[in-house]
């Protein structure tokens, strides 16, 4: 274990073995994926094809079977953010976009208050599913770092800049509104407010540099639409695809064989949780308090979304290692345990290092994956409510 908190030499430069490992497995995640052709990056040809059909102001979301398989479920804004990408070759421009995605993460965690060590420790317990989601070619790896951002920037005082990143993750995948809680620690709140109105405004209106007015106001109907079709077809318990709804409200379907649960019956008491912890406000000066909602806010928006799926779950895990670093020190035998089951049962449970019968026939069609993150919200819900954040893993 030592050898990953060393340093290795690298053209007269040293650089962290986390930070090797970080970096040289999502290349070599997306070469892999490149490297089998088209069928393998078909999210990248779905994304490129949000910026093609944007120019072209095509449906973003119906079927296009001659380009891809699936369809798009990404807001107009994607567009914009796919765009530098999308003009190069096919697979230039994914790898490119795997690397982005991986570069914007690390940085977000860089940023985080932490000695690097700690920081080093939050790259290795997100590395598993910072690769499963390039293996997928997925935007997930950059919207946790958006997330992450808009926290730090909130810290800062930089309110401005923080909502950008919560807007925009909204805009491109409903997920980034979770950063939207960190008003609550601003310090400047009407300035908070006043920006996250002027990107609301601005954002909505860049994809039209792309079309016209017309079309992107459609498309933001079209899209809403679509998100309200996927959402039925992923809580659809009896598809034999298990894929999607690696959620709570998924767990509880398909092991109680409960088809037709409707989500607002756990995600209204799910968001009580998420209100009570604010009437502490007498918690709000300790940064521990604070990091933690962060935590609460990341794996939450994750296992209550019916969209949820493998590769997901690098926002969700991201925050569990923050959890993890931000805990009292000396930490307590029954931490280091709930972090190797959300290694164990959550990251390892996608990959081959997996036992491939226990992930077919346990994991996968009973959503387990989502099972030690959900214990872990509701460990980090207890704490919101019930701890004295006086001290923490961490200094302000």
């Amino acid at each position: 274990m030592k050898f990953l908190f060393k340093d290795i030499s690298i053209f007269n430069r040293k650089i962290p073995v986390p930070v090797l490992l970080w970096f040289g497995l999502a290349i070599l995640a997306a070469i892999a994926e490149i490297s089998r052709g088209h069928a393998a990056i078909n999210n990248y040809d779905i994304f490129a094809g949000v910026f093609e059909h944007t120019l072209a102001q095509k449906n973003l979301y119906i079927a296009y079977p001659a380009e891809y398989i699936d369809t798009n479920h990404y807001g107009p804004l994607f567009s914009i953010l796919i765009a530098p990408f999308a003009l190069l070759p096919d697979y230039l421009g994914c790898f490119l976009w795997c690397v982005a995605n991986a570069w914007v993460l690390f940085y977000a965690i860089r940023q985080l208050p932490f000695t690097k060590n700690q920081q080093n420790i939050v790259l290795l317990i997100g590395l598993v599913e910072m690769m499963t989601a390039i293996h997928n070619v997925q935007f997930n790896p950059m919207l946790t770092g958006w997330i992450i951002l808009s926290f730090v920037l909130v810290e800062k005082e930089d309110d401005f800049w923080a909502a950008l990143f919560i807007v925009a993750g909204f805009y491109i995948k409903i997920y980034g509104i979770a950063g939207i809680a960190f008003f609550w620690f601003s310090k400047h709140k009407l300035r908070f407010v006043l920006s996250f109105i002027f990107w609301l405004i601005v954002l909505f209106c860049v994809p039209m540099v792309l079309s016209s007015p017309a079309f992107i106001i459609q498309s933001y109907k079209d899209w809403l639409n679509a998100l309200v079709e996927k959402n039925a077809q992923n809580i659809d318990a009896l598809d034999a695809n298990f894929m999607q709804d690696i959620s709570v409200m998924g767990m509880i379907r398909r092991i109680f064989h409960f088809d037709h649960l409707r989500n607002f019956l756990v995600t209204i008491p799910a968001a009580v949780c998420y209100a009570l912890p604010f009437l502490r406000i007498s918690q709000y000066k300790n940064f521990g308090f604070r990091a933690s909602y962060l935590c609460l806010a990341m794996i939450g928006v994750v296992i209550f979304s019916s969209s949820a799926e493998s590769s997901t779950f690098v926002i969700a895990v991201s925050g569990v290692a923050i959890w993890y670093i931000i805990q009292d020190m000396p930490k307590q035998k029954w931490q280091h345990y709930l972090l190797g089951f959300v290694i164990v049962l959550t990251s390892l449970s996608a990959t081959d290092l997996f036992p491939p019968y226990v992930r077919e026939h346990w994991i996968l069609p009973y959503s387990l994956k989502a099972l030690p993150c959900f214990t872990l919200w509701c460990v980090l819900a207890y704490q919101l409510l019930m701890k004295d954040f006086k001290t923490t893993g961490v200094s302000e």
